[in-house]
């Protein structure tokens, strides 16, 4: 595959010098990109180059005939878009020439993005063109298979007016509160409350005009692990008959013996065998009330999914995007949370502040570091191109179905754009 281009803003570089060097104008920098502050780059800032080229790095012997002979393109069209390329039969080894080819893609993906109902009609219409799926978050399960509403009406037009699926939610958040493994065990020990439910969930698949279903029940009691399993066979069954679809949302598992509430009740093989998509939460390693680290770093992913290939077939994997970031105050001190914040969020924050982005080679990830007004230390840890184009090779290089974002209520135009360039999106209506 051809890569889109991204480029890494170093000390002096701006907008319109890094123009020139790609043959680009600004505005389709700006535009691309989504810069609300085009004079004001961060150093260390990861910026997608728009256009249908690629970059080369020069090896031993290479000059700008052979670039042109191997890639198949006129020496006058690699000279015009190399417009500070002067001395065109002598080049340095490990120079960047880029090369005005379209980029081939790696193949066709499914596409999810889970969505809160509050999501605004701007973020919505930009993001529905690169998704298969949208995961309407959430109904909430009660104690008596009742289902709590939500206000999911005008996403469901506005997907299926895009060719998008709705997929409806169910999880086990208890009202006002977060995810109970005591609601999860009245639901998962009683057949009739059980009944119940999957008639309610029936009811709102067929009145709401969704296309399938999404299970995220977490922090399951481990001595419920195969009432679960019970629980989605009987599901499963139910839906498959009136052709809907069922997908799953499970843990980041290491290994199919690993201990802890969050991952004990989760069987990947019964699980990933009843259901149509697996959507392994592959981020959180980074998270609110955790030490400061990548929020989804790429060597831990490819640990899970190291096991998960095992144990489900690939083509039904859907990897966990995040889309966020954290910012710790430093040191860590148990007890304590970090601030969440949006990927441009981040890059702003460090313009603001006078960091320097740095890129974190192990967990292919950009963090920085800066001080606050109380002189307290902080570390932000968030997602660019760079790491985004990292973790989509994985979904080729396991032969994944395809990946699934938490969540789309925030655009990162980044995301997006390099989505596009490796993948296309598989539509199923």
């Amino acid at each position: 595959m051809k890569e889109l281009v991204i480029h890494t803003v170093s000390p002096g570089e701006s907008v319109y010098s890094i123009a020139r060097f790609y043959g680009v104008s600004p505005s389709e920098i700006i535009q691309a990109n989504r810069l609300t502050q085009p004079d004001a780059l961060v150093v260390g800032q990861a910026l997608v180059i728009p256009g249908n080229f690629t970059a080369h790095t020069v090896t031993a012997g290479e000059s700008m005939y052979t670039i042109a002979r191997d890639y198949g393109v006129s020496l006058s069209a690699l000279l015009r878009t190399n417009p500070g390329i002067t001395n065109y039969e002598r080049l340095q080894i490990g120079q960047t020439v880029i090369v005005p080819v379209r980029p081939r893609k790696l193949g066709t993906i499914y596409v999810n993005g889970y969505a809160f109902p509050n999501i605004s009609t701007d973020v919505l219409r930009d993001t529905l063109p690169y998704l298969t799926y949208l995961s309407i978050f959430s109904y909430q399960v009660r104690p008596d298979g009742s289902l709590s509403p939500i206000n999911d009406t005008p996403l469901i037009e506005a997907a299926r007016r895009a060719n998008v699926a709705p997929m409806m939610v169910i999880t086990n958040i208890e009202e006002g509160a977060s995810f109970s493994s005591a609601l999860a065990n009245t639901i998962l020990t009683n057949e009739q409350v059980q009944n119940t439910l999957i008639n309610n969930i029936i009811s709102v698949l067929d009145s709401k005009n969704y296309h399938g279903l999404d299970v995220d029940f977490e922090y399951i009691y481990p001595q419920d692990r195969e009432n679960y399993n019970n629980f989605m066979r009987k599901l499963s069954s139910r839906l498959r008959a009136l052709g809907y679809i069922l997908t799953v949302a499970l843990a980041p598992k290491l290994s199919a013996d690993q201990r802890g509430l969050l991952y004990e009740a989760h069987d990947y093989p019964v699980q990933g065998a009843l259901v149509d998509h697996v959507i392994l939460m592959t981020y959180e390693w980074g998270y609110t009330y955790g030490p400061a680290m990548a929020v989804s770093p790429i060597n831990m992913v490819a640990r899970v999914l190291d096991y998960a290939i095992t144990a489900i077939p690939s083509e039904k994997i859907l990897m966990g995007m995040p889309n966020y970031g954290y910012d710790w105050t430093l040191p860590f001190v148990q007890g304590t949370a970090a601030r969440s914040l949006t990927n441009t969020a981040a890059v702003r924050q460090a313009r603001d502040v006078g960091a320097r982005i740095r890129y974190d080679a192990a967990s292919q990830a950009p963090f920085y570091n800066y001080y606050d007004s109380e002189r307290r230390r902080h570390e932000v840890w968030f997602d660019d191109a760079r790491s985004i184009q990292a973790r989509l090779r994985l979904v080729d290089e396991y032969n994944l179905g395809g990946v699934s974002y938490w969540t789309i209520n925030t655009f990162f135009p980044q995301n997006w754009l390099v989505l596009d360039s490796m993948y296309d999106v598989r539509k199923v209506i």
